[in-house]
């Protein structure tokens, strides 16, 4: 569902679009027998992608089954940063990077999106346990399942599990939330922390309330950043997204078009997308579906400047119909021309839940080059991780998705996915019709989350427009944690470690003394245009 870099979201996206989850025989719970007490850790050298310096590594053995912890076995990689002032260390703070399916071993390392505040470099270990069935954690292997459209419209989910208990027999079946959980105990007890802080973002806003609610004795502070409501799970979080997602482009276009001295893609949004979608019939020869944002006064031609706000209304209200039959007229007279395939529109949507990466697609516009543009243009192979964490994330969306299909949702689905390629659409119905998962029941249901035994009230902090974690579902995580919440201005997705130094101040002092009264932060500063 949702990453904390631009990358990660786009590879969300390649994973909702194409994936289909587990689901073979449901499950009743089974009661969890303890596992036997961990070693102390051995700290070395951690894996290529962990770039902060000073990061050492290490593995934790967990049961693969914790029902039966005397079975076979994972060995889960954590990384560690140990905090810069040892008489200031305060504890451990364990991160996740949402997802499901982000990277956690790099989660505290800085990049062009997040640079971590101080004092929590100098003041906490910095903990990324690697989930369970990503590379370096029992990683998870599927034969590549038919992508014929009558696979992908009634049998998606069981294609997949069948192409993954191919490769790595019944793995899929432990791949859920409460066992990520549970491997977050294990290691801290191979840690010898009484207690552990949590910072998860996105989805590792749900992880870390799974493990304060099965583990409350064990939790310190818990900072959830963009908060995943718990009932969305998980086909609905996905349909959630639809329309917040094309605001949050909208808002993009505005930005470009409010620095057209620099960009040069006009000076109102409307004058943007159809620059945007200029560059996508170019890529694909077809134009895009996505509603065009509303006329402005800049936006009005010449000749009817004395009727301005008819011509204004009039464009505003029939500009999502006459995209519809624009890109259909044009998918006609181009046999196999589709939307989807353009990278300009496919990085659209990834970079869009970021601000600080909108520049990058103001730059492809206006030189216009795609972005990643000098790649094979023959679709050179995906990397091995990639592969891995879209295996590993549709297996845990079939294996607890709690949400029943909506079957009225299904013509909308076989519409966006086979006729028109809209991804800002399909990828919700693709879920919420069912046709994501179907064949591939779930296997476990979700713990019920609930900060009712926490000794410190969680911290929530979620942005106003967030497309990837809706404020109104944040605000169901915050009410079942019992979190004091923090609103940002903007639609930014995550809030900490993004130059916003109303948020990181309020983190930390959070995290030091467990309260903070802030209530409201302005957006994260945008880079400048250039």
């Amino acid at each position: 569902m949702l990453t904390r870099t631009a990358a990660a979201a786009a590879a969300t996206v390649l994973a909702a679009a194409v994936v289909v989850v587990p689901g073979v025989f449901p499950t009743a719970p089974v009661a969890q027998a303890a596992p036997t007490a961990q070693p102390a850790p051995a700290w070395g050298s951690c894996p290529e992608s962990v770039t902060s310096p000073g990061a050492v590594c290490t593995t934790v053995t967990v049961p693969r089954d914790y029902s039966q912890p005397g079975g076979a076995t994972i060995d889960v990689t954590v990384s560690k940063l140990p905090a810069r002032d040892p008489d200031a260390r305060r504890g451990v703070l364990f991160g996740n990077a949402g997802g499901p399916g982000g990277d956690s071993l790099t989660y505290y390392d800085d990049d062009e999106v997040f640079t971590w505040p101080e004092e929590l470099r100098d003041e906490w270990d910095l903990i990324g346990v690697q989930p369970r069935g990503l590379t370096h954690a029992g990683p998870l292997h599927c034969e590549p399942m038919a992508s014929d459209p009558l696979t992908i419209a009634t049998s998606a989910g069981a294609a997949h599990r069948a192409g993954c208990e191919a490769a790595s027999g019944d793995d899929w079946r432990h791949l859920t939330t409460e066992n990520t959980a549970r491997d977050w105990e294990q290691v801290r007890q191979a840690l010898g922390e009484e207690r552990i802080s949590i910072h998860g973002v996105s989805y590792g806003t749900l992880l870390g309330s799974t493990y304060a609610t099965l583990f409350p004795q064990h939790t310190d502070k818990m900072v959830l950043d963009s908060g995943a409501n718990p009932d969305w799970m998980w086909n609905q979080v996905l349909l959630e997204q639809n329309e917040p997602y094309k605001q949050r482009v909208h808002a993009m276009f505005d930005w470009i078009a409010a620095n057209d001295a620099v960009y040069g893609l006009g000076d109102t949004p409307l004058k943007v997308y159809q620059r945007w979608t200029e560059q996508v019939l170019a890529e694909t020869g077809t134009t895009a579906t996505l509603a065009p944002p509303p006329a402005r006064v800049g936006d009005v031609p010449a000749e009817w400047q004395a009727l301005a706000q008819l011509w204004i209304d009039g464009t505003t209200v029939t500009g999502p119909a006459r995209v519809q039959l624009e890109g259909l007229a044009r998918q006609l007279a181009t046999p196999g021309a589709v939307q989807a395939a353009s990278p300009t529109l496919a990085a659209t949507r990834g970079l869009a839940p970021q601000s600080s990466t909108w520049p990058v697609l103001a730059e492809s516009l206006r030189d216009g080059t795609p972005v990643g543009a000098g790649a094979d243009p023959a679709m050179p192979e995906l990397p091995e991780e990639l592969i891995v964490s879209v295996n590993m994330q549709s297996a845990v969306l079939c294996n607890e998705n709690r949400v029943a299909p909506r079957p009225l949702d299904y013509p909308g689905f076989l519409w966006t996915q086979f006729v028109t390629g809209d991804m800002f659409d399909a990828i919700g119905l693709m879920f919420s019709s069912g046709a994501a998962c179907a064949g591939a029941p779930p296997v476990t249901t979700p713990v019920e989350v609930s900060g009712a035994d926490l000794q410190t009230a969680p911290l929530l902090i979620n942005s106003v427009g967030d497309p990837q974690t809706p404020l109104h579902g944040a605000r169901e995580l915050a009410d079942r944690m019992g979190a004091h919440m923090i609103t940002v201005a903007g639609g930014d997705h995550g809030q900490v470690a993004k130059g916003n130094t109303v948020v990181d101040d309020a983190v930390v002092e959070y995290l030091r003394t467990g309260h903070t009264a802030v209530t409201h932060a302005p957006a994260p500063p945008i880079p400048a245009a250039g």
